[in-house]
């Protein structure tokens, strides 16, 4: 026989009661105020329980920070414990790099002020020539038995030791985890603490947690201005938003670790902007198409679709001064403009990026110049993290598809 819900045998007692006491107006009062309070706290227990279940999804949600405001770097970062006892790297997020790379003690050109003292964890060990994981990296050598990786990050070149420790981003403590130890680093595009690297290759973070965190992951990057860790990385497919537009994640064999999307079009205002589908197509063998990327800043887009949206886009401004550039910038005034800037989407197949004017303006503190923040490219779309600030990406590896929905987290 099925019980009846506790809540109906409280309010049933409190019927009871009035019933026993119907001669007593005060008392009848009373009552009816405890069976309201009664609802009041079933509705605030609903609550709290919804807050403790966030708690159980939320177990691997992990604070994202502006680099700008912590490392003054051009990234977004989050807290990674690493080693035994646990030393705290601040990690930039990067979606299009496989490799995690921290800078260890001595390291030569690192600039880090708090490298990896890999000496002082109990639970570090270099990884051997012989391993796997060496033969899953590109431009490898050896130094005895040692794994040494050659590699570059945007116009930096790193040499580094591939060893493993344990790391911690949420609560959850990933051991023997693969990474370069950075020894050697000329060029200033490596951040400062390192790089936790997000994208599809078989040691990126995503692919080593694989079991962990079905490799699915999301975030929402804050403004780049907010001078808290506002923003958050989510890991796993427990806690995503439910109500969110999917479209396909694609695979383009010429660069497989990178988040390839079909870029359909793009509105300024409410006009689709006429740009040619070959600016957008996805091609196997120079790598063309569109990337969604946390580590570019940025968008570019290829020359004939840039052209086509700056183009719209100075139309909507009117008569507004152009100034010729400024630095990569093409398209900048030097007067007020907030009330005439037009509204601008990226329209993917089955979702759409809208955004507002802080994701596609830069302000100047020189001379109070506004710019039009993108720039043209020779072949590969870029949706930036700029663009993305403010909105929940979702990246469904296993289901191959990418969730975009507005999310404010500054």
């Amino acid at each position: 026989m099925e019980r009846p819900h506790p809540l109906l045998l409280v309010l049933l007692l409190l019927l009871l009661s009035v019933s026993a006491h119907s001669g007593d107006s005060t008392l009848n009062s009373r009552v009816t105020h405890s069976a309201e309070t009664v609802l009041q706290m079933q509705a605030e227990d609903h609550t709290r329980l919804t807050y403790l279940a966030s708690l159980v999804a939320g177990r691997s949600f992990v604070p994202i920070g502006s680099g700008r405001q912590i490392l003054q770097s051009p990234t977004y970062v989050v807290k990674a414990k690493i080693g035994t006892p646990a030393q705290t790297l601040f990690m930039a997020l990067d979606t299009s790099t496989d490799m995690n790379m921290v800078p260890c003690t001595g390291c030569v050109g690192c600039g880090s002020n708090k490298p990896f003292a890999f000496a002082k964890s109990t639970t570090f060990k270099s990884l051997e020539c012989g391993a796997t994981q060496c033969k899953q990296v590109q431009n490898t050598n050896c130094l005895g038995t040692t794994c040494l990786m050659n590699m570059t990050y945007g116009a930096s070149s790193i040499a580094a030791n591939l060893a493993q420790d344990n790391i911690t981003l949420a609560i959850d403590s990933v051991t023997g985890y693969s990474f370069g130890c950075i020894q050697k680093a000329i060029g200033t595009s490596l951040p400062p603490q390192g790089v936790l690297g997000l994208g599809r290759g078989s040691l990126s973070f995503i692919s080593q947690t694989k079991t962990l965190y079905k490799s699915t992951f999301s975030y929402c990057l804050p403004s780049f201005k907010s001078p808290n860790f506002s923003g958050n990385l989510r890991l796993g497919p427990i806690g995503q938003p439910k109500n969110i537009k999917y479209t396909p994640l694609l695979s383009n064999p010429r660069h497989p670790s990178l988040y390839y999307v079909k870029l359909v079009g793009i509105k300024v205002g409410p006009k689709l902007v006429n740009i040619p589908p070959s600016a957008f197509a996805l091609n196997p063998s120079n790598g063309a198409g569109t990337i969604i990327d946390s580590g570019t800043v940025f968008t570019r887009l290829v020359t004939p679709a840039y052209t086509a949206v700056r183009d719209e886009f100075r139309r909507r401004m009117g008569r507004h001064a152009v100034v010729s550039s400024l630095g990569g910038f093409d398209t900048c005034y030097t007067v007020p403009i907030g009330k005439q800037v037009p509204t601008m989407s990226f329209m993917f197949e089955g979702a759409e990026l809208s955004m507002k004017q802080e994701n596609f303006l830069i302000y100047s503190s020189a001379g109070g110049i506004t710019c039009l923040a993108m720039s043209a490219s020779p072949s590969l779309n870029v949706v930036a993290n700029m663009q993305q600030q403010n909105h929940r990406i979702l990246f469904d590896v296993a289901n191959s598809k990418v969730g975009i929905s507005a999310e404010s987290c500054s």
